[in-house]
């Protein structure tokens, strides 16, 4: 039997086990930079399969099967929740108010412990080829993300690619998105806080009119931007959260908004913050108000590496066969796998998770509903990626 079936019939064999964990790790979520429960699920798999691994400080771990000399080969898994209400009606729904597996994380630390369970198996019986680093991350849901302090720690260290599979319920399950090239956007998030004289309503002259100054930003910092970039950058500016003041009568000394902006590339990303500053103090300037900006640059966009894709191809086509592999496109979601490609050279693929004529759900909403079944396919592609 080669090395691929063994690694296939071993998942095959732990897949019950491993639909368990993720519905344990589904009812007991954990934010960002708090994933002690979940870090310690996946060491005590680690100790049952024999798998050496080194903790981080706080939380997540690194895992390495494999010679110890050649090649290195990363596997990556983010272990987060997300502030989202799970509303689901499953058995192993969300068990934390307000937090929830709403991107799906859970299927990804599920799938890259059942790839490195086979691994462990597979070289027990015979050595791999090559050394394999199993990463799972924590923080990956907060701006910039916890791979820098995967890089800090030296991930990377030795490693010749890095491959990850992020969960895509627009995708059925069995197959596995690719893309050369980029394949998510760049993501910055941007708070202002506005400040003036207040007043009432009737003597607006008398007031630096902060609301009206707000409602301004709101829409004519996305127009203005649309205007600055290239369109092709794709820069797309929302916002999601905007608080002015408490009564009708009233004109507030202080107000606030909070939002995103997106773009497609790169370049365009890094003049981001420059340009948002200049422009938000240009359009506040005619009402005499001040602003307080708090830009934090999240990012860049994930960028698949031409050979590395293809690597990961082959994987698909080998463990689930040539049928799986799908197209994708570009989507503006930051990704801060992103950190990762960028110092070694590496491919994230989509793996789907809708059931076949099953409703097409989104993530971070709190009714995202996931076929188990893609756990097993995470897996096999995982294993495979990483030998051949």
């Amino acid at each position: 039997m080669s090395l691929p079936e063994r690694l296939a019939r071993s998942i095959e064999v732990v897949t019950p086990d491993l639909i368990e964990l993720r519905r344990d790790l589904h009812s007991y979520p954990e934010l960002s930079w708090q994933e002690e429960r979940t870090t310690d699920v996946v060491a005590s798999w680690m100790d049952k399969s024999g798998i050496p691994y080194e903790r981080l400080e706080g939380t997540g771990l690194i895992a390495e099967i494999g010679p110890a000399e050649g090649p290195i080969v990363a596997l990556r898994a983010d272990l987060d929740g997300l502030p989202v209400d799970d509303t689901s009606q499953d058995p192993w729904k969300s068990s934390i108010p307000g937090v929830s597996h709403s991107c799906g994380h859970d299927v990804h630390v599920a799938a890259l412990i059942g790839a490195a369970v086979a691994l462990a198996e597979a070289h027990a019986d015979e050595p791999l080829p090559v050394r394999v680093r199993m990463i799972f991350q924590p923080a990956e849901e907060v701006m910039p993300g916890g791979a820098l302090k995967l890089l800090a720690a030296g991930a990377l260290k030795g490693v010749a690619r890095i491959f990850a599979l992020h969960c895509d319920p627009s995708l059925d399950v069995g197959q596995v998105g690719l893309r050369e090239g980029p394949i998510t956007g760049a993501s910055d998030r941007i708070h202002v806080v506005l400040s003036g004289r207040g007043g009432h309503t009737s003597r607006p002259h008398l007031t630096e009119d902060l609301t009206y100054a707000l409602g301004s930003l709101v829409t004519q910092l996305p127009a203005v931007l649309s205007r600055r970039f290239d369109p092709r950058a794709g820069a797309s500016m929302v916002w999601g959260s905007i608080h002015s003041g408490n009564a009708a009568n009233v004109i507030p000394a202080s107000g606030e908004l909070s939002g995103t902006l997106r773009m497609l590339d790169a370049a365009a990303w890094h003049q981001a913050e420059h340009l948002v500053r200049g422009l938000i103090s240009d359009i506040i300037e005619p009402f005499g108000v001040s602003a307080e900006v708090n830009y934090v640059r999240g990012v860049p966009p994930v960028v698949n590496d031409f050979r590395a894709t293809e690597i990961m191809r082959q994987a698909v086509t080998a463990a689930i066969g040539p049928s799986a592999v799908a197209t994708t496109s570009q989507s503006l979601g930051g990704e801060d796998f992103a950190w990762y490609v960028e110092a070694v050279p590496g491919a994230m693929g989509r793996l789907g998770t809708r059931m076949p004529d099953g409703p097409t759900y989104d993530l971070h909403q709190g009714n995202l509903r996931v076929d188990e079944r893609a756990i097993a396919v995470g897996a096999k592609v995982l294993a495979s990626v990483a030998i051949a």
